[in-house]
């Protein structure tokens, strides 16, 4: 009985010295409602109004919501994910629709896009080497240069480097920009092709991994910083256009013993590497293999999804997202592609567009994502350049012959979360009563609120926005979309 006296006391007092171990956070800061306004902006179908000031209004004490009532609930007290940014792609294609613009028209697409009176987009893609929005298929080293001895980005000085560069003066002289490939050079490949999918050969590890290396390097010593890469735009898609398939276990040890050795040994740690690149569907098949190898997951800052697991006919699988997320939750989500197909002028205005961004763009928030990357910023009036006639929509159209700039609703229904939710926001608790309203919220680092709202029904929506113990009612026009700052 005395020694065991003796050592609980030992243990008590041993314990008391130990730091304490904090549990994850998941505190919002403080916030109040107090004497706050919330200002409206609304963009709805047929009116006129596109991000628009649409009134303003005030807090008072929340009282129970009625079953008949539809609310949306905001807990400030709960936050998630840290917000990265939101932005879209400098593709070939858009850098050389751009090149054909007057230069008050390019001014204006800038502004649009990454101005403080614009959207104000924070994140960029690019490609490394060509896609197939590229007017052709290149790659930066003569064919069979193992040792990339000719690795030159000269085809990219023409176009799309001087226009990354504009874009990123015009954010501020900071951008979130990382690069994805979409073929190793032919002779690296199985088929020995780069378009069609094949493989990449064993022999070639090495130096694709040299080729990523070489890319930021060239990049950079051309003043454009890269924060991150994916290792392969669409790793399961046999396509006509630039594409080679990895499996799963294949790109996690090209991960593991090239990649990653490689870009560290380079001096390239701290660039983030992301894995998959492809669609919902088999995101989790991915995640486990690759995240749950530690050789492979130490190198991998989390995982890129894209939207068109649809082309199945299935819906959208934002649920995978959860899956992974509470699977490995220290590795990140960010959405690195999505675009409306199967173009045509006539439908320019088509309000479903705009529509599957915001509803994509919300669940995919409230599913962990912490960034969102639209495809091709600009495409010209045939939905393109595109080499293989894959001509998409874009958020922004012009028209080469006459240098006209047409902004597509989707353009507004993304800038209801780019122009008011900025990086290092953190996600809010937010929950609809009702599936005819669809809600996230982000609290920005200046202690400001923005919660988007959508009603995708065909009547206005009269409805409680109840934050804390705190509430006011607005309405929501049909087929619109609101942001709510206060």
């Amino acid at each position: 009985m005395k020694y065991s006296l003796i050592i609980v006391t030992v243990f008590w007092a041993w314990s008391c010295a130990q730091p304490v171990q904090e549990k994850k956070d998941t505190t919002a800061p403080d916030f109040s409602t107090s004497g706050k306004k919330i200002e409206v902006f609304t963009t709805a179908k047929d009116t006129n109004l596109r991000l628009a000031h649409t009134g303003e209004s005030s807090f008072q004490k929340a009282i129970q919501p009625k079953e008949t009532e539809i609310s949306i609930f905001v807990n400030p007290k709960k936050s998630f994910q840290s917000f990265l940014g939101i932005g879209g792609a400098i593709t070939d294609a858009s850098a050389e629709v751009f090149a054909q613009l007057p230069a008050d028209k390019q001014k204006e697409l800038l502004a649009a896009y990454y101005g403080k009176s614009g959207i104000d987009y924070s994140l960029m893609r690019t490609n490394i080497g060509s896609c197939d929005f590229s007017s052709e298929s290149y790659t930066y080293v003569e064919d069979g240069d193992k040792d990339l001895k000719t690795f030159s980005v000269a085809h990219d000085m023409k176009y799309r480097i001087p226009m990354i560069k504009r874009a990123i003066a015009e954010a501020g002289g900071h951008m979130v920009l990382f690069a994805s490939p979409w073929s190793p050079p032919a002779f690296m490949k199985s088929n020995k092709s780069l378009l069609h999918g094949g493989k990449l050969l064993p022999e070639y590890d090495q130096a694709w991994a040299n080729y990523y290396v070489k890319f930021i390097q060239a990049y950079q010593k051309r003043g454009i910083p890269i924060w991150g890469i994916t290792i392969q735009n669409e790793p399961m898609a046999v396509q006509t256009w630039e594409s080679c398939v990895y499996t799963a276990a294949e790109e996690r040890d090209f991960l593991k013993n090239f990649l990653g050795p490689t870009m560290e040994k380079a001096g390239f740690g701290d660039k983030k590497i992301i894995v998959w690149d492809h669609n919902r569907d088999l995101m989790v098949d991915r995640a486990n293999t690759i995240f749950g190898d530690p050789d492979a997951a130490k190198y991998a800052w989390g995982m890129g999804m894209h939207w068109y697991e649809t082309w199945t006919g299935a819906k959208p699988k934002w649920d995978n997202e959860q899956v992974v997320k509470e699977s490995y939750p220290d590795k990140n989500l960010l959405f690195t592609e999505g675009c409306n197909e199967a173009f045509t002028p006539e439908e320019y205005q088509r309000w479903s567009n705009a529509e599957r961004y915001g509803s994509n763009m919300i669940h995919d928030f409230n599913n962990g994502t912490v960034g969102w990357t639209d495809w091709n910023i600009l495409l010209d009036q045939n939905g393109g350049p595109n080499h293989v006639g894959n001509f998409c929509f874009a958020p922004v159209h012009a028209d080469t012959r006459t240098g006209e700039l047409n902004f597509t609703p989707a353009y507004y229904y993304i800038g209801h979360f780019s122009k008011f939710i900025h990086p290092g926001a953190k996600r809010i608790s937010t929950a609809s009563s009702r599936s005819t309203l669809l809600s996230t919220s982000f609290m920005n680092k200046d202690g400001k609120m923005a919660t988007v709202v959508m009603n995708g029904s065909d009547s206005p929506v009269t409805y409680n926005l109840i934050v804390g113990q705190a509430e006011t009612h607005l309405e929501i026009p049909a087929h619109a979309i609101q942001t709510l700052v206060y």
